[in-house]
């Protein structure tokens, strides 16, 4: 069943277009992950569906009755509202009677025709299932993390990352048809993620979101609706899909005639192979279907750039990498570290993984000679070599007054300005792009230019802190693959559940009274840390 359909939708910011004639059907029991580099208009996709943007030419037609949930990304809107309330706002009408509810009863002059209206609300609100909201909305926040104490709490009282998830249970509450989130994983923990995907495996009707987390766009997309070139096309699968199948297909063009007979071979076996594993998955009941319907035709090969990163050693590095004896280190009166003490063994990929992201950040910068600790020590092989990338990269770029060209030449031995503008152009960085101040720079390609001085360090240890924060999906999938194909040591943060499972080897999460160090994949650690916390 058609919930949404997209009819001949353009949108133009004056003489930019970034749509032009869209036309899309979304299906009830799919979820949709919008994807596209950065300024492609996702999000903006998301505020015309949900009617917050009209365009300029075209409509969208949702089915008549069927209600749309949004997730809100104003932190601030609600902080006046008790935990619970804010909730159940989720569902507009159900709240409306509630409080009209409320004020009728609380009337000292309670009339015959306040009877009549009550007794016609108490039906309306029986109907939409108010009676077990408190309980649903409950049961929300706690799936989500945010404990009973803090359900009778003002909203201005919670941190960060509680809002989230409160606004998060808001746009989940009172089972609407449609569903629009854009970014819904941003500041959940591992637990909360995992909770929301299984909700929305289970959610019958449409979701729509955008997210730059790729195990998640795997684990719940249905479909996937690429946003490249004012065009969106939807194609049946999850991002893996897409994008095996994509790069498979812009090859198969690529090849000469001779070749393309084997290309289309493995790519027919690679939809064989999809097809087979995703009817195994939970949220395959419609998809496989569909999938059996693929044909070759039906895979485009994607017009998407992807950066190219690749670090070379100037020197293999030797036994000895890191040793980190007793650090602890107080901030602002709390103690972040405390008694730290870890060996780095040679070929350790290491994730730092955990919500205490402060303590994170300090090791790397004690490690790095960067903070000096209050106790403890630390030594680095004789042989070692090492390149950071810091979490704030502010001192890089603020007050610097040089072109993107002469600000990678500080990092680089060679000079030549053809070396330069080639190793800019494999970062995306082409014509007169590399002449742009390095100041003006957006979030994205800061962190394109700080993994480019990574690459010319020559470094036999790399050492990361949330590297992926600010780059698009396909910047991430350069990276991931540039450091799980690195043949050294890697210490690094990320949010990225697939960043960190491709290329960790060994886990350590700092604890209050130390730290745990596990030899073991990402999925292995998070499966045995939720048994953990359920026993």
């Amino acid at each position: 069943m058609d919930l949404i359909t997209v009819n001949n939708v353009s949108l133009r910011y004056g003489g930019q277009k970034l749509f032009q004639d869209v036309n899309l059907k979304f299906n009830s029991n799919n979820c949709y992950g919008v994807i596209g580099g950065n300024g492609a208009g996702k999000s903006t996709f998301l505020k015309i569906l949900s009617g917050e943007i009209q365009p300029n030419e075209g409509d969208i037609s949702i089915l008549p009755g069927a209600r749309i949930s949004v997730l809100k990304q104003d932190h601030f809107q609600y902080d006046e509202y008790p935990v619970i309330e804010t909730v159940i706002m989720g569902n507009k009408r159900l709240y409306e009677i509630m409080k009209e509810k409320d004020a009728i009863y609380a009337k000292p002059d309670f009339s015959d025709a306040d009877g009549i209206k009550t007794a016609e609300l108490e039906c309306e609100f029986a109907e939409l299932n108010g009676w077990n909201a408190e309980s649903e909305a409950s049961s929300l926040l706690q799936g989500l993390g945010i404990g009973t104490e803090l359900h009778d709490k003002i909203l201005a009282e919670l941190n960060g990352s509680e809002k989230v998830k409160v606004l998060l249970a808001q746009a989940l509450f009172g089972k609407p048809e449609i569903l629009i989130l854009d970014e819904p994983t941003n500041n959940l923990d591992v637990n909360s993620i995992n909770w929301l995907q299984e909700f929305l495996i289970e959610f019958e009707g449409t979701v729509i979101l955008v997210s730059h987390d790729r195990h998640f766009l795997n684990r719940v997309c249905t479909h996937m609706a690429d946003v490249d070139r004012g065009t969106i096309k939807l194609y049946v699968g999850n991002y893996d899909f897409w994008y095996e199948s994509s790069q498979l297909a812009l090859q198969m063009t690529k090849d000469q005639n001779k070749k393309k007979e084997q290309k289309i071979k493995e790519l027919q076996g690679f939809i064989a192979r999809f097809s087979a594993n995703a009817s195994k998955s939970r949220q395959a009941t419609s998809r496989k279907k569909l999938l059996e319907k693929i044909s070759i035709d039906d895979i485009q090969p994607s017009t998407r750039r992807y950066p190219f990163v690749h670090f070379e050693m100037n020197r293999e590095v030797g036994n000895d990498i890191l040793v980190v004896e007793n650090l602890s280190k107080t901030i602002d009166g709390v103690k972040v570290l405390n008694n730290v003490s870890f060996i780095v063994n040679k070929g350790d990929k290491i994730a730092f993984v955990g919500d205490n992201e402060i303590a994170n950040t300090t090791l790397f910068n004690i490690i790095m000679g960067e903070l000096a600790p209050d106790s403890g020590s630390y030594k680095w092989g004789t042989t070692v070599t090492n390149s950071y990338f810091p979490k704030d990269n502010s001192k890089f770029f603020n007050d610097v007054d040089l072109s993107l060209i002469n600000w990678l030449s500080q990092f680089s031995e060679e000079k030549s300005e053809i070396f330069l503008r080639g190793f800019l152009g494999k970062m995306l960085f082409s014509g007169e792009e590399t002449l742009k101040q390095a100041k003006v720079l957006s979030g994205g390609e800061k962190v394109r230019c700080m993994i480019a001085r990574m690459m010319l360090s020559g470094a036999n240890v790399l050492v990361l802190d949330q590297p992926t924060n600010h780059l698009d999906l396909e910047s991430i999938t350069a990276l991931n693959n540039g450091l799980r194909d690195y043949k050294s040591n890697v210490l690094f943060t990320s949010h990225d559940y697939e960043f960190v499972q491709t290329i960790a080897n060994r886990i350590i999460e700092i604890v209050p009274d130390g730290l745990i160090d596990k030899q073991t994949t990402y999925e292995e650690y998070v499966e045995s840390s939720i048994l953990n916390k359920s026993i």
